[in-house]
């Protein structure tokens, strides 16, 4: 590799064209990426997709600087470059937003900026870098009070912000992972908006992770996919279709699944909220007068940027958190949310990041799928005799019913990926012989696109069968699909309610930023 410098200081017209060249990454014996090229063209909005475990974060590590390849060269503006570290990437212009915010919450807009800063000189003249911060901010597309502490900003202005540093630093090579993750549609659409504009006017080249088709055909000119390591598929965004992209990733094509939705004679009331207060953990208020029901046969969705109360609206129901005020009702009969009285009730929950807090991760697999029935016949004897033979056994039905990927019962579960820890924990919560209430909590985040699909099959298919859902999540397009009434809530409260058919999407959107 040559050592020619283009320092991001002495910008070109167009911003320099991304190539990987055959390249590989092994682990040991493993090999995350296998031969694998792809093009960035200048002046370009380019899409990575796959699924989990496809190589796709090996990718742009290699990229960056985080991993040396095994094999195969990366080119910046069509000459061979050795990077080693995200500085090296950096002097060739190529920077990387996270899916994570990486700022300083505690400190202002204009301090975070200059902390980004490689060349940052230990006394700083704040006259002058105001002055030259608010004169780079007429330059961007983003305008963010610079005295504003990022603790104050919203999830859209933080990850503007995120995007703003790689402008500060001269970043011709934008690689974005994951961008929208937390934002809402219209956030997350303004912000792909001006990244495109951009790249029209030949200011950015753009590689984006993603997994929303929306977003991909929306925004992107071509896409490149990977299927378990290797290069799967290439092509220009307004030549292929949704199955086309589903077909390279998943090695078939098929068009994404619809959930049917029977028509359901009883409608009960299962889950009723009457009042619900909360607080969070530092003690302010995270829920303010919730009320809410979920009736058999019912999937409702609730919607909101994360850190409006959803968190701590799931834990109350599932009796990790206590209420303040208000009463919860499960067929017609007041609810604490313990152990004995879910089990009384059949309420089970799906919640979000199962390793966290599902599962025990250093048990293994059978052990995790036990939690509900450890105590009970036939896998105990007088509450606390345990049989292990039929617990193992339990345990080997469900990973064949619900095509748990594990090398075996013993397993320890941390050990799984995040789409078969979550088969795993959806296959105790939907296995009892009878399910009142269901209560899923961003249940697919992180997973790839086979998984979703199966997961939303499940879900769909505990409603038809008269189970009641509260589903929560951050994915606005996964609560349109599944849902038959839609909630919104914002800063601890319910803004919005409607049925799915006569939902409006730009007012949903508008609720969940807080207007």
């Amino acid at each position: 590799m040559t050592t020619e410098t283009l320092s991001p200081d002495v910008q070109t017209i167009d911003p320099p064209e991304l190539e990987v060249v055959n390249l590989t990454k092994q682990f040991g014996s493993f090999t995350a990426l296998d031969q694998v090229s792809l093009k960035v063209k200048s002046g370009s909005f380019h899409a990575l997709l796959g699924e989990n475990g496809a190589g796709k974060s090996t990718l742009v590590k290699c990229v960056m600087g985080f991993y040396t390849p095994t094999h195969g060269d990366v080119l910046v503006g069509k000459h061979s470059r050795e990077i080693n570290t995200p500085r090296d990437a950096h002097h060739y212009g190529i920077g990387m937003v996270y899916q994570h915010f990486t700022s300083v919450p505690s400190m202002t807009v204009a301090e975070n900026l200059v902390l980004s800063r490689l060349d940052s000189d230990n006394l700083i003249n704040w006259k002058q870098e105001h002055q030259d911060l608010q004169a780079f901010m007429e330059t961007t597309p983003f305008r963010i009070p610079l005295n504003t502490p990022v603790a104050q900003l919203a999830a859209g202005q933080k990850q503007k912000l995120e995007i703003l540093k790689q402008i500060y630093l001269k970043s011709r090579i934008l690689i974005l992972d994951e961008p929208t993750s937390v934002l809402t549609p219209q956030e997350a659409d303004e912000i792909l908006g001006l990244l495109r504009k951009e790249v029209d006017e030949k200011r950015l080249s753009i590689l984006m992770i993603s997994h929303k088709f929306r977003e991909v055909t929306a925004f992107a000119d071509e896409i490149t996919v990977l299927r378990k390591g290797k290069l799967a598929g290439h092509g220009i965004v307004k030549e292929l279709t949704v199955a086309d992209m589903s077909q390279m990733m998943m090695g078939e094509k098929k068009e994404p699944e619809s959930v049917e939705k029977a028509v359901q004679s009883n409608h009960d009331t299962v889950l009723q909220v009457q009042e619900l207060h909360a607080n969070k953990d530092n003690g302010l208020p995270a829920l303010e007068g919730i009320n809410l029901t979920v009736n058999q046969g019912e999937i409702v969705g609730i919607a909101g940027v994360s850190g409006n109360g959803q968190r701590e609206l799931v834990e109350v129901l599932a009796g990790q958190r206590p209420l303040t005020r208000g009463q919860l009702f499960v067929n017609g009969q007041i609810y604490g949310a313990t152990r004995a009285e879910m089990f009384r009730h059949q309420v089970f929950a799906l919640p979000e990041e199962p390793l966290r807090n599902a599962c025990v991760p250093s048990m293994s697999v059978a052990e995790n799928m036990a939690l509900r029935t450890f105590d009970r016949p036939p896998q105990a004897k007088a509450g606390f005799l345990l049989i292990l033979r039929a617990i193992r056994d339990a345990a080997k039905g469900l990973i064949e019913t619900f095509s748990v990927k594990t090398p075996s019962p013993e397993t320890p579960i941390a050990n799984l990926s995040g789409g078969n820890v979550q088969r795993a924990v959806l296959a105790r919560e939907l296995s009892a012989s009878h399910i009142n209430l269901l209560i899923a909590a961003n249940p697919c985040f992180g997973l790839d696109f086979r998984a979703v699909e199966y997961i939303h099959g499940q879900i769909g298919s505990a409603r038809n069968r008269g189970v009641a859902v509260l589903l929560v999540s951050e994915d606005l397009d996964e609560l349109l699909k599944l849902s038959d009434r839609i909630l919104v809530m914002s800063e601890g409260k319910i803004v919005y309610e409607s049925a799915i058919a006569e939902a409006d999407f730009g007012i949903i959107g508008q609720r969940m930023a807080g207007h």
